[in-house]
């Protein structure tokens, strides 16, 4: 039996964790993701991966919940989802020969203890130069409409960079599991501990 909960409907989010090995159920909870004013990128994707978790905390005592939120940052500015093809052509063109920041938030509560941790984790993108007909194809190829900073990196979405930096890749699709494995360790849930 699963002791392990991922608060979030992604299916790259369970894909991630799926390579961890552990058995774990999914549940979509349903926040509010708007952001504060004056939050910054760092507080709001704790604030909403710890909401994510939390929301899911009473129905799921004795467990460990997961929790994660992602955003964008360009110029200061904080990028959702663009939900639409011509917003993502637009986030594109601008990030063109750019660098944007990823900042991807993490929450595990352990129901039982009535404990949680919360931390992010940053990836920053290089993109290439990029032309306006690259761009529509890969847009209209991919339709990354759900997806902050309008790509799929673990799809098509390669081909649009220059080089990646930071830690742990994962962080870029949206689940950093260097930190969620040691995040779980710290809960007495090893996944190289035995099942």
């Amino acid at each position: 039996m699963s002791r392990l909960v991922l608060a979030s409907g992604s299916r790259f989010r369970r894909r991630l964790l799926d390579r961890l090995e552990l058995p774990y159920v999914w549940q979509s909870p349903d926040i509010d993701e708007t952001p504060h004013p004056g939050e910054s990128p760092e507080a709001l994707t704790q604030r909403l991966a710890l909401a994510k978790a939390d929301r899911l905390a009473e129905a799921w005592p004795d467990h460990l919940i997961i929790g994660a939120d992602q955003v964008a940052v360009f110029d200061g500015e904080i990028l959702g989802k663009p939900g639409d093809e011509a917003t993502a052509r637009r986030q594109l063109c601008r990030f063109s020969g750019r660098r944007v920041r990823f900042l991807t938030g993490l929450a595990l509560i352990d129901t039982r203890r009535l404990h949680h941790r919360v931390c992010h984790e940053t990836y920053d993108v290089v993109f290439r130069p990029l032309s306006e007909a690259e761009i529509a194809r890969y847009v209209a190829q991919e339709r990354p409409l759900d997806s902050a900073g309008s790509f799929r990196m673990e799809g098509l979405g390669i081909a649009l960079f220059e080089r990646l930096e930071g830690d742990d890749p994962n962080t870029l699709i949206g689940l950093p599991l260097i930190r969620l494995c040691a995040m779980l360790r710290e809960a007495g849930l090893d996944p190289l501990g035995g099942r």
